[in-house]
């Protein structure tokens, strides 16, 4: 194997790109555009939601605890009925999302001692929002009540348990947080498949494959010079949205450097396999796109990246197992949030190395035998 030759077809898959005036930009601005995205706007904790207060009891207990929601910084106060019958045609409209329902004697039953009845109406259509808004307003009610009863002395009647949370790792919750260490691997995937598939197929169309075995490169020389380019590019890539994640977007890094590079090594000889193994069955670049897809929705649906597996049915969770994004998915957060290192990943460095060596050995034969044919 010639390193100069290798050094030279390097070189050109360089100047290709190079020349390829939309390719290029895509390439650099394409990540930190879905960065900004997914960090934006599917990554954003839900904040500003639309409420409504009936408060039918109208004394200083019932103000203060319509203050707190208020004052909690996640609603937003639209209309203040007078009724309850009022708030389906609020709802029926969009214009609001959660209710609280405040009762006469309100204030006279905390005085007591007595559990006062508060009612929270949500709306449902968006499962997400109605539970995360009714858990925010379970939150804020149960503080304002705790701090009423450190002045008051008054503790309302029922079992004697004072539940305290403590959230390991990811003590704001901010969804954000597990969401750019995904995107470190999602983005890797999309853009090394995707152009390593192209690349191949591009030369295919233009004739220059067949030309380019007719000179004394081997075949592998060329392989090893075709795939180095999207190596390279892939770290950058990987690079510039890690360091947007923590200095831009604020996410904590706990982990270590050289188990997220030893996890992204054999990630990224899994995405290279894919797109080789799409340039083999794809004979133009249209077709490399529609293969591309192809596999993209269903690994972003069954690998964790949006949807918890947790939550999918049973018989969905099996297959789950045989998408290589869910094992760097857990790798990723794990390390960047927890620290956890060799020890605690070793399950997903193994599966991820499983996949790296048969989805590449397989490209490789498949390349080798496509080019023979």
């Amino acid at each position: 194997m010639s390193f100069s030759r290798i050094r030279l077809l390097v070189w050109k898959e360089y100047l290709q790109l190079a020349r390829d005036r939309m390719l290029l930009p895509l390439i650099f601005i394409q990540p930190l555009l879905q960065l900004i995205m997914f960090g934006y706007v599917v990554g954003s904790d839900v904040t500003n939601i639309p409420t409504a207060i009936v408060d039918q009891d109208r004394t200083v207990s019932s103000r203060e605890l319509s203050s707190a929601i208020e004052n909690a910084g996640y609603f937003t106060i639209i209309e203040r009925p007078a009724e309850e019958t009022s708030l389906r045609p609020l709802m029926d409209g969009n214009r609001v999302q959660l209710a609280l329902v405040l009762p006469a004697g309100f204030e006279r039953d905390l005085e007591r001692g007595d559990r006062a009845a508060v009612q929270l109406v949500v709306d449902g259509v968006d499962s997400k929002t109605a539970s995360v808004a009714s858990g925010y307003a379970t939150q804020v009610i149960g503080e304002w009540t705790r701090s009423r009863a450190e002045v008051t002395g008054l503790v309302p009647d029922g079992p004697g348990i004072d539940a305290r949370v403590r959230v390991l790792f990811n003590p704001t919750l901010r969804s954000v947080n597990a969401m750019v260490p995904g995107l470190v691997a999602f983005i890797l995937m999309l853009s090394s498949t995707a152009l390593m598939s192209q690349a191949i197929v591009r030369e295919r169309e233009r004739g220059t494959l067949e030309q380019m075995f007719v000179t004394p490169i081997t075949r592998g020389e060329y392989l090893v010079g075709k795939l180095a380019p999207y190596v390279l590019l892939a770290t950058v890539q990987v690079i510039g949205v890690m360091l947007v994640g923590v200095y831009w977007f604020r996410v904590p890094f706990n982990g270590n450097l050289l188990v997220i590079a030893a996890g992204l090594a054999l990630f990224v000889f899994t995405t290279l396999g894919q797109g080789m193994i799409i340039s083999t069955l794809a004979r133009t670049r249209h077709q490399a796109q529609q293969w591309t897809m192809f596999l993209l929705i269903p690994t972003i649906v069954l690998s964790g990246f949006i949807f918890p597996i947790e939550s999918m049915p049973e018989p969905i969770v099996p297959v789950t197992y045989l998408i290589p994004l869910r094992y760097v998915l857990i790798l990723l957060r794990a390390n960047f949030m927890k620290g956890s290192g060799f020890e605690a990943l070793w399950p997903q460095f193994a599966a991820m190395a499983v996949f790296a060596v048969s989805i590449f050995s397989a490209a490789l034969a498949r390349f080798h035998k496509r080019l023979a044919d």
